[in-house]
């Protein structure tokens, strides 16, 4: 018997940006301004508490729609869709943007080793978790899309601005990481506006730009993982400014087989959703593009790879959330990260 899970992603994203967000720094009772769309396949929110205008927030969305038009999957005549098509085939020239993302994910993919890889498109389309379709493939089925995995076979002309997958049948996936870059851009129109203090939630992707109005830094929930009940579940709150916070677990998409759990984060290696010890992996960072693509790849490196791969990395810390309800944290992040829930365990 199959069990699918009732609620969406992108309204899981949304909990843990809210259920964060319950401390936003306000003088003398200003609000936000806040615009919130469905773009690039999730639930985008923007919240500006200075120098907002419905100008400014067109400009924002309009930079989304464009970002989701060259990279989509979903829909005819991406740039990314072009590739796919072409696979096998021959170079298809992309937009400064796409080239940058696929770029960025071709080098977080060598750094993970592989664990991270934007060519996992066949296996995720073969196991379509969160989706009505969800199902277990046969082992046949997945030795067979495996061998279409490979993020060495994504062959870059950086002078041209053109893409190649090596193989016919490869296809590229960048929902691992364009999330991150859409939030970025945010940051670059806050710049380039003069806009000093914000939220941007794109799809669980949360950037944290400037400070509270009163100066203090923001404070993020870090969502409980083990909770299926609504906002306000966390298991510890950080302190962040002009910092990015993107979390991969366990619990934002899966469906549930024969009394077993799938969830959607796929290994490379095994074809088989990632099997490890742990729920959630956090990461802060500057940039929400690679810690987009560094939540992904540490939690399938598992704990003591993940703290290796992080420790190599300047400006990023990391929080990971064990089964057994540990909580490790990297020593950047022990004076601003506050462990609130009884049930867990925060490991020194």
């Amino acid at each position: 018997m199959i069990k699918k899970k009732a609620i969406p992603f992108f309204l899981l994203s949304l909990i843990i940006f809210l259920s964060g967000c319950t401390e936003l720094g306000r003088r003398g009772g200003d609000e936000p301004d806040t615009k919130t769309e469905f773009v690039l396949g999730t639930v985008v929110t923007v919240q500006i508490y200075d120098h907002a205008s419905e100008a400014l927030f067109d400009k924002i969305f309009d930079r989304l729609r464009e970002i989701e038009e060259k990279m989509t999957i979903n829909q005819e005549n991406s740039e990314v869709l072009e590739v796919n098509k072409n696979a096998g085939i021959d170079f298809v020239h992309v937009s400064e943007d796409t080239f940058h993302v696929i770029q960025r994910g071709k080098i977080f993919s060598e750094l993970s080793r592989g664990r991270f890889d934007i060519s996992i498109g066949p296996l995720v389309k073969l196991w379509n978790i969160g989706t009505e379709e969800a199902r277990v493939p046969s082992r046949e089925e997945i030795d067979q899309k495996k061998q279409l995995v490979d993020y060495r076979d994504v062959l870059l002309n950086e002078s041209e601005k053109s893409v190649m997958l090596k193989k016919e049948g490869m296809f590229l996936d960048l929902g691992g990481i364009a999330k991150g870059f859409a939030a970025d851009e945010i940051v670059k129109i806050f710049e380039e506006n003069h806009v000093e203090s914000g939220l941007i939630n794109v799809g669980g992707n949360v950037f944290a730009h400037g400070n509270r109005l009163d100066g203090a830094d923001w404070r993020i929930g870090i969502r409980n993982p083990s909770s299926s009940s609504s906002a306000g579940d966390y298991i510890g709150i950080i302190s962040v400014s002009d910092k990015t916070v993107v979390t991969s677990g366990i619990y934002e998409r899966y469906f549930e087989e024969d009394g077993k759990r799938y969830h959607h984060i796929l290994d490379p290696e095994t074809g088989y959703p990632v099997e490890n010890n742990l729920v959630s992996v956090t990461i802060i960072g500057e940039h929400s593009i690679d810690a987009d693509a560094l939540s992904t790849a540490v939690f399938s490196l598992g704990l003591e790879e993940g703290m290796k791969l992080i420790q190599e990395l300047e400006d990023t810390e990391a929080i990971w959330i064990t089964k057994e309800n540990q909580v490790y944290v990297t020593p950047g992040l022990l004076d601003h990260f506050e462990l609130t829930h009884p049930q867990f365990t925060l490991v020194k």
